[in-house]
């Protein structure tokens, strides 16, 4: 253990490269439960209607996030590859995706008023879900973009720019939420939709100061952040050709969720409002670990850009080993002392029996979230460390295949043929999380992943470019 601690991609740089990302992730974390807070103790329709709008708008967004955010693998490999002058020209045709992808998302805006009739929940809550949306989609072009930006960091293992910049961000979301939701001083009282204006600000907020120190005289200096702007057609075709099943994958991933969540929406105002909170509270565990993603498929795309594989292997076993050990003591946690978390949701806009039934629910569906949070670190570290190598369609089909056939179809069987109720369906999605964990693991452990490579061919790259 301790000579892993200081061997090269051991648990030492793991963290280092890992940990301004984990509070990169706890940032926008800690802005998305202040916000379910807020709204919680703002009305029962806004914390009821905010977290399925939320989630159907990055459902939405999932796909296009997905493909800009894949412009970190490139920028690892071509880190590793010394040819520094590809990653300012991978970083634009990140760029120019992302300019697409905001005009696409904001004509979903058409769509929305018919999309929230059809999940069919309740009229008032359906009213504010339209409003939601569409602030969140609108905007939705900033999230994609600030993706793109930010591998620029990432894949050079350069994080703490990163962080510091979502922390930034955070910190002008959470007192300009709470001050847009409630109308305090200056601001109006908005409601849900000052939640949605707040969140769009800060994604700006964050989005600029990234794209400040990008194009500083160094970084145009170092990486052709400025003079690789030119768009790159066959560079743009591989970012597709690896990066939209990344892409894909992301969408089918979340799609599952936001389907699972809609269901739960049909069993009643109660339950969902239970579902949301426990979600709202996994995110606290989920989330953070993401930094540990990004951070593992940075040290497996450097290695593999190096054509030394064998170091991605010995990155994504430090990785795994801390994830675990990280997701056992919230389990714990979530098992032994769930009351404290899920107090925090008490509102006087619950009547005392209400409140009682949906903290008891959440007691309840916290223990379904500590069986998978095991199954959930085996997803998160084995899958970077395939995509970070180039493996993004078998990552894919894998989610694809499971996601329909063992999240989407039975939860419509239990809840809408078979009448089954919420602890049928949380079931039906921790199985889910455990079969994506364990097909990640059994692809990693082939090995196939060790001979690809996603940039040219080692003789074709301009070594030391710069």
């Amino acid at each position: 253990m301790f000579k892993r601690w200081s061997q090269p991609n051991g648990y030492r740089d793991v963290l280092r490269i890992s940990l301004p990302l984990v509070a990169s992730m706890g940032s926008i974390t800690l802005m998305q439960f202040t916000d379910r807070i807020f709204l919680a103790n703002y009305s029962l329709e806004a914390i009821a209607a905010a977290p399925p709008a939320g989630i159907a708008s990055f459902t939405g967004i999932a796909f296009f996030m997905g493909v800009a955010s894949y412009t970190n693998a490139f920028v690892a490999q071509y880190t590793g590859a010394r040819a520094f002058g590809r990653v300012g020209a991978s970083l634009w045709q990140g760029i120019y995706f992302s300019m697409a992808a905001a005009l696409f998302l904001a004509s979903l805006c058409l769509f929305s008023e018919r999309l929230f009739v059809f999940i069919g929940h309740s009229p008032k809550i359906q009213v504010l879900e339209v409003k939601y949306f569409n602030i969140l989609t609108l905007g939705g072009g900033l999230a994609v973009l600030g993706s793109a930006m930010a591998s620029f960091y990432t894949g050079r293992g350069i994080t703490r720019v990163v962080m510091l910049a979502h922390m930034a961000g955070a910190l002008i979301n959470i007192p300009l939420d709470y001050c847009l939701i409630n109308g305090v001083g200056p601001f109006p009282e908005l409601g849900i939709v000052g939640a949605a204006l707040a969140t769009l600000i800060a994604y700006a907020s964050i989005t600029v100061m990234l794209a400040v120190l990008i194009f500083s005289k160094n970084s145009r200096k170092e990486f052709s952040t400025w003079q690789a702007r030119a768009f790159d057609r066959k560079l743009f075709g591989r970012l597709m050709r690896y990066g939209g099943p990344s892409g894909f994958q992301f969408f089918l991933e979340i799609s599952g969720f936001t389907f699972f969540v809609q269901m739960l929406g049909r069993l009643g105002d109660l339950e969902l409002a239970a579902s949301n909170i426990v979600l709202s509270i996994e995110s606290l565990s989920f989330l953070p670990m993401v930094g540990f993603h990004i951070g593992n498929a940075t040290l497996v795309g450097q290695a593999v850009g190096k054509g030394h594989p064998e170091e991605g292997v010995y990155a994504t076993t430090s990785a795994l080993h801390i994830t675990l050990a990280y997701m056992l003591l919230v389990a714990a946690i979530f098992v032994f002392a769930p009351n404290p978390l899920l107090s925090l949701f008490k509102t006087g806009h619950y009547n005392s029996e209400h409140c009682r039934e949906i903290m008891n629910l959440g007691v309840i569906l916290l223990r379904f979230v500590a069986v998978f949070c095991f199954f959930d670190a085996l997803n998160l570290i084995f899958s970077s460390a395939i995509k970070g190598a180039g493996d993004t369609r078998f990552i894919m089909w894998t989610i694809a295949v499971l996601s329909l056939g063992m999240m989407i179809v039975p939860v419509y069987i239990a809840i809408e043929v078979l009448k089954r109720g919420i602890y049928t369906a949380w079931a039906i999605a921790t199985l889910y999380v455990c079969a994506l964990g364990l097909a990640f693991m059994l692809r990693y452990r082939q090995g196939k992943w060790k001979k690809m490579r996603i940039i040219e061919a080692p003789a074709d790259l301009p070594i030391g470019q710069s």
